[in-house]
């Protein structure tokens, strides 16, 4: 990398990796003068470098003498070195004085010192200047690791526990609070599950056919401002009626759909429904999710993550404590409009519109985000999809493919063709009303 206009300065984030790296910016005259020797040189390959050899090196696995840096003196030097876990007498002292601090410890407190101690180093690693911008529960993807970067935090963390670690540690155990949990398995030898699942969940031996599901936890969100199963129960207790007025915030044309006609082209002979409010709200940031990705995201998927979230609340678990466990997701779904929608901004949503209404990503954007390693499937029965969807996820229980499940549904109307099709088809009730096992039954809604 060059210095002055080259790409080493090109923006302080390619700058910072390229120091991180251990290669230094250099001067362009300097990287001239030197090229200038170079083609008189008799090797075919040549490399043009300034580096910090001892983190370049680190980087590439010096202290495993890759063949790629041998010939440097540099790297032979380090490679004199005892590499992390050898029998270095200051390193297994400081190895065991860390074992010796973790037996005085409460089970909890290991698990803190430990993450505290991962989240250091790969604040390190990253060029942070402490660990807040480390959450706990963050995938080292999403804040910037790469392969290089994941084989320096191995080497960091094989120094600082005496640990022979693998290369695909951060791949393995994705996150800050998966690898403490990890370490501690390794350091004490505990046994533990290092999502704080049960033992048995590998094993769940298939239960009785007729043995009753617990459900535990509900979320939801329904027409009439229905936030919970608490307002669902009280807007029907009180024979309340959640149809309105087509909703605003949709960009419908509300003026040019109506029309009382039942056969004029493109038009809804009915102007009334049950509508979700404030679909489109959604705190990206809490999920880790950018604002661009978030804009390419089915509303669906928004109301998914959300409503899967207050279920660990309402049930009082804490979602770290089944990351990593064969935790099942089943949802069901009638189709993805949005995709027609973001189309229309491709400078904007290009990149995240696959992902983001892509009908499998309905249940596996939420085994994804918590971290769950059960079934994900995503149903599509038409108006029964949300029972299949239990139907499916009562199944995996009781064959022993999962020992907890999230079951549901989920429906929102980007765009008001569902009502210009029933319209042609004379098969929705005027006023927007169902009127089952009546006389006055005149159609669906």
């Amino acid at each position: 990398p060059w210095a002055d206009n080259g790409m080493a300065v090109s923006s302080a984030e390619v700058s910072r990796t390229i120091r991180r790296n251990g290669m230094t910016a250099m001067d362009p005259r300097l990287a001239l003068a030197a090229l200038e020797r170079a083609i008189t040189h008799p090797d075919a390959a040549l490399a043009v470098v300034d580096a910090d050899w001892e983190r370049f090196a680190d980087t590439f696995e010096a202290r495993r003498l890759s063949r790629l840096l041998s010939g440097v003196p540099e790297v032979r030097k380090l490679t004199a070195t005892t590499r992390p876990g050898d029998t270095d007498p200051a390193h297994t002292e400081e190895s065991s004085a860390l074992v010796r601090r973790l037996e005085t410890l409460s089970e909890a407190e290991r698990r803190r010192t430990l993450l505290e101690l991962v989240r250091a180093h790969v604040a390190a690693v990253l060029g942070h200047s402490g660990v807040d911008a480390i959450g706990p529960g963050r995938a080292f993807m999403e804040i910037g690791f790469d392969s290089l970067t994941a084989v320096g935090l191995r080497n960091q963390l094989s120094e600082a526990t005496g640990v022979q670690l693998p290369a695909t540690l951060v791949f393995d155990y994705p996150t800050p609070t998966a690898l403490a949990g990890y370490l501690l398995t390794e350091l004490l030898d505990s046994h533990d599950q290092t999502d704080g699942a049960t033992a048995d969940v590998a094993t769940a031996a298939p239960a009785a056919v007729d043995e009753p599901i617990a459900i535990v936890s509900m979320s939801c969100r329904f027409p009439g401002d229905v936030r919970s199963a608490d307002d669902l129960w009280r807007l029907l207790a009180a024979g309340e009626d959640a149809v309105s007025a087509f909703p605003t915030d949709r960009g419908w044309d509300l003026e040019g759909l109506y029309d009382t006609d039942p056969d004029a082209i493109g038009k809804s002979y009915v102007r009334e429904g049950a509508f979700l409010s404030e679909v489109s709200g959604f705190d990206a940031s809490f999920f880790g999710i950018s604002p661009r990705e978030a804009l390419a995201m089915d509303p669906q998927q928004r109301l998914l993550l959300e409503t899967s979230w207050e279920l660990w609340e309402r049930a009082g678990i804490d979602p770290e404590a089944v990351r990593g466990s064969r935790t099942g997701v089943f949802m069901g779904t009638n189709g993805q409009e949005y995709v027609s929608l973001v189309d229309r901004a491709p400078e904007t949503t290009e990149g995240y519109v696959a992902t983001g209404n892509a009908a499998s990503v309905v249940s596996g954007r939420i085994s994804y985000t918590f971290g769950f390693e059960g079934p994900a499937v995503t149903v599509d029965t038409a108006c029964s999809s949300s029972l299949v969807a239990l139907h499916l996820a009562a199944q995996a229980l009781r064959q022993g493919e999962c020992s907890l499940a999230l079951a549901g549904g989920v429906s929102v109307m980007v765009s008001p063709r569902g009502f210009v099709e029933f319209s042609r088809q004379r098969g929705l009730a005027p006023d927007g009303r169902c009127k089952p096992f009546a006389a006055a039954a005149d159609g669906t809604a």
